[in-house]
C-alpha cells in the first residue's frame, strides 16, 4: 500500500518566517531552546522536542493544532503530529 498523503499538511499554506525568533513559552519561564517551530494554525513559535520543555508538541496536543513548520533559517519543512508525517515546501 503506498504511503497516504497527510490531509492536515495538504490543507496548509505554509506561513513562512516566524514573527519572532524565540520560543514564546521559554521566554516566559526563562528557559533555553534548541530549535524553533511555528504552528501553522495560529502562528505561535515554540521550541522543538529536542528542547527541554518541548513547547511545540505540548501546544499541538493542548490545542489540536496538528501542523508545525520549522522556524530555522534555510529549513522549509512541515510536520504533522497526529499523522507523524513530514513534507518539504
Amino acid at each position: 500500500m503506498p504511503d497516504e498523503p497527510c490531509v492536515h499538511i495538504a490543507a496548509i499554506t505554509p506561513s513562512g518566517t516566524p514573527k519572532r525568533r524565540e520560543c514564546e513559552e521559554c521566554v516566559k519561564i526563562g528557559a533555553r531552546w534548541v530549535h524553533l517551530r511555528t504552528c501553522q494554525e495560529c502562528g505561535t513559535t515554540q521550541c522543538c522536542d529536542d528542547s527541554p520543555n518541548r513547547h511545540a508538541s505540548k501546544h499541538a496536543r493542548a490545542t489540536s493544532h496538528p501542523v508545525i513548520a520549522s522556524a530555522e533559517p534555510g529549513e522549509r519543512w512541515l510536520y504533522c503530529y497526529p499523522d507523524e508525517k513530514f513534507a518539504e515546501y
